[in-house]
C-alpha cells in the first residue's frame, strides 16, 4: 500500500504522523511511504532521515494526498485538504467528529474511509491511541494552569506550590481517566492541594492507591462537583465518552460563582469541552477570560511538545497502521475488533454508533461492508 504523511496544517501543530524509524518498519513490510518535505522538522525528524529510512519526499501537500492510498497524520483534516481527498482513500488520524458537524459532513461527501485514533478500543475498554496523548495533555494541563493563574493572563496571581507561610493552590480535576491521572501526578508534584472527581469508584480506589492518599478522591455528583469547583483555584476537566461529545458538566452559572481570577484548563475541548463557557483556542492565542475565569482550551495541547508527543503517538499508532496497510481496511477490521471500533466513516456512511447519535445520522452496521 502507498502510505502518505502530509505536513500538519493546524496552527502551531508540529507533530508528524510517522517518524523515520517507523517509515523503515512500513518499508520493510512492503509498503511505499510518501513524506511531505519538512513535515517532521518540528519534531526533530529531517527529510534526509526519512529518505535514509526508505521514504520518498514530496514537496507539495497535494502530491501526498494525490499519491497515497492511506493518509496517516495527527490532526483532523482542514478545509484546505477536503478537495485533495479521493473516494475510498483511508484517512487514519484523530478525527474528533462529534465536535465538528461540518467536518463530518465533508468527509461523508468525499466518501473516504475514516479511521479515528480516538475510537480504536481494545477488549478491556482501553483506548490505546488516545492514551499517549491523554498522558501528555494531562501533564501539560498543570503547566498550562500555572500559566493561567499568573497575573499577566488575567489570573489571580498565585503560585501552585505556594511558599512557606502561604498556602498552595487548590487544584480540582474532573475525570479520573488517563489524562486525569497524569494531571494528578503533575499537580501533586507541583505541591498543590489536589482533589479528583469521577463516577467510577474503582478508578478512584486505584488513584488513591497509586497516589498513596496524597489526593482527595470524590464521587462526582452535583453536590461534590459544585463544592469543589467553588473552592478551586484551578480546574482541570478531562471527561471522555469515546466517539461522543463531552458532557457539559460545568455550567456557566457555576463558573460565575468561581473565584475571580481562577482558571479552567479544558482537556475535553477536542470533543466539544466539558464547560458551557469553553471554546477552542490555539497555541498562538491560548487563553481568554469569561465570567472572570481564565480559560485555556487549546484543542491540540500535545502539539506544544511535538518531539515527545510524536514519539509517544507513533509508538502506539504504527502497529495499527501496518496492519491496515498490510491487510486492507476490510480484512483488518474483521480480524481486529479494535480496528473495527476505530471505523467512523466508510464511503459516505457513518458506522460508529456514538458519532451517529451525536450527529443524528443513521448508523450503518459494519457487516454491510
Amino acid at each position: 500500500m502507498i502510505v502518505g504523511v502530509p505536513a500538519e496544517l493546524t496552527v502551531a501543530e508540529q507533530r508528524v504522523g510517522v517518524t523515520a524509524s517507523r517509515v523503515g518498519t512500513l518499508v520493510q513490510g512492503g509498503h511505499k511511504v510518501l513524506i511531505q518535505s519538512g513535515a517532521g522538522l518540528g519534531s526533530g525528524f529531517s527529510d534526509d532521515g526519512y529518505v535514509q529510512a526508505g521514504a520518498q519526499i514530496k514537496r507539495m501537500n497535494r502530491e501526498i494526498w494525490g499519491g497515497a492510498e492511506m493518509i496517516v497524520k495527527v490532526k483532523e483534516p482542514l478545509p484546505q485538504e477536503f478537495g485533495l481527498m479521493r473516494e475510498d482513500q483511508i484517512v487514519f488520524t484523530y478525527l474528533h467528529l462529534a465536535a465538528d458537524r461540518n467536518l463530518t459532513e465533508k468527509l461523508i461527501e468525499k466518501k473516504i474511509i475514516g479511521i479515528a485514533y480516538e475510537t480504536i478500543q481494545t477488549e478491556n475498554g482501553s483506548l490505546p491511541l488516545l492514551a499517549p496523548m491523554s498522558a501528555v495533555a494531562g501533564r501539560l494541563s498543570i503547566q498550562a494552569g500555572a500559566y493561567c493563574l499568573e497575573a499577566k493572563t488575567g489570573g489571580m496571581g498565585i503560585l501552585l506550590s505556594g511558599v512557606p507561610g502561604v498556602r498552595p493552590a487548590n487544584v480540582v480535576i474532573v475525570g479520573a481517566g488517563v489524562s486525569g491521572l497524569h494531571a494528578c501526578f503533575s499537580a501533586v508534584g507541583s505541591g498543590a492541594r489536589v482533589s479528583i472527581l469521577d463516577i467510577n469508584q474503582e478508578r478512584l480506589d486505584y488513584i488513591n492507591d497509586v497516589m498513596r492518599g496524597s489526593v482527595t478522591t470524590l464521587i462526582s455528583n452535583k453536590g461534590n462537583l459544585e463544592e469543589e469547583i467553588l473552592k478551586a483555584d484551578l480546574v482541570i476537566t478531562s471527561v471522555l465518552i469515546p466517539g461522543a461529545r463531552a458532557p457539559k458538566l460545568i455550567s456557566r452559572e457555576l463558573i460565575k460563582k468561581m473565584k475571580p481570577g481562577s482558571a479552567i484548563v479544558d482537556i475535553s475541548i477536542d470533543q466539544g469541552g466539558a464547560c458551557e463557557t469553553s471554546r477552542p483556542t490555539t497555541h498562538d492565542n491560548p487563553t481568554y477570560v469569561e465570567e472572570g475565569v481564565v480559560h485555556y482550551c487549546v484543542n491540540n495541547m500535545p502539539g506544544a511538545v511535538p518531539r515527545t508527543s510524536t514519539l509517544a503517538l507513533t509508538n502506539a499508532t504504527l502497529p495499527y497502521a501496518l496492519e491496515i496497510a498490510s491487510l486492507g481496511y476490510k480484512k483488518a477490521m474483521k480480524e481486529n475488533p479494535a480496528i473495527a471500533l476505530g471505523m467512523n466513516l466508510i464511503r459516505g456512511n457513518v458506522v460508529h454508533k456514538a458519532v451517529a447519535e451525536c450527529m443524528e445520522f443513521q448508523c450503518e452496521p459494519l457487516s454491510n461492508f
